[in-house]
């Protein structure tokens, strides 16, 4: 199951100015050394909830944003959402979203394979017509979902902390996404570059 946008948005066009802003973006979200370890030592609880963070998570995006729900054509339809928290594939899509998630906590500390998963997954949500708008949108929910576990635990300082790695990991796959949408606008707009089925075979 992927995400799988219809009617909802098109494949959208990106300037180089948007390029350089989604590039900026990502470099002005600078997280400290605190803050990593913050993340990560929260983390730590957080992970034994995984499977419950991830079905709140896209309960609550759906509520609050509703128009999300054609992202996901397995739940275009769904009008009971409470029917979702039992969902098993919500529930598993929720986990790869939380895996992506632990991920990029473990790569925090390496800024070059941080950028490369984020990136690439920005690369693959061009194909499944996922468009950046929706993508803090998840954080925002993830920081919601995640008070309730950590409780006395949660702070402003924790939370200021999530949201700058969500910002940044946003601003990521941002660019990856309209990295693809260019080299898919020179792909459509250079025919000839293409291998001539019709000479190929000998």
């Amino acid at each position: 199951m992927g995400c799988a946008i219809s009617g909802l948005a098109t494949k959208t066009e990106f300037s180089q100015r948007d390029r350089e802003e989604a590039a900026a973006a990502a470099a002005a979200a600078h997280l400290s050394e605190e803050q990593v370890q913050m993340i990560k030592d929260s983390w730590k609880v957080i992970r034994d909830d995984i499977a419950k963070v991830g079905i709140i998570m896209f309960v609550r995006l759906f509520e609050t944003h509703p128009e999300c729900k054609d992202v996901f054509f397995l739940f275009r339809d769904v009008q009971d959402l409470e029917r979702l928290r039992t969902n098993r594939e919500l529930r598993a899509h929720g986990l790869r979203v939380m895996s992506f998630i632990e991920k990029s906590v473990a790569r925090l500390d390496q800024p070059e394979r941080l950028e490369a998963l984020a990136v690439e997954l920005g690369k693959s949500h061009y194909h499944y017509n996922a468009p950046p708008k929706y993508y803090n949108y998840v954080g925002t929910e993830f920081i919601c979902a995640v008070q309730p576990i950590l409780k006395e635990r949660w702070t402003a300082e924790l939370e200021e902390a999530w949201k700058t790695m969500f910002q940044y990991v946003a601003s990521l796959m941002r660019q990856g996404y309209q990295d693809e949408s260019a080299q898919q606008r020179h792909l459509a707009a250079s025919p000839k570059d293409r291998p001539d089925k019709k000479n190929t075979a000998l």
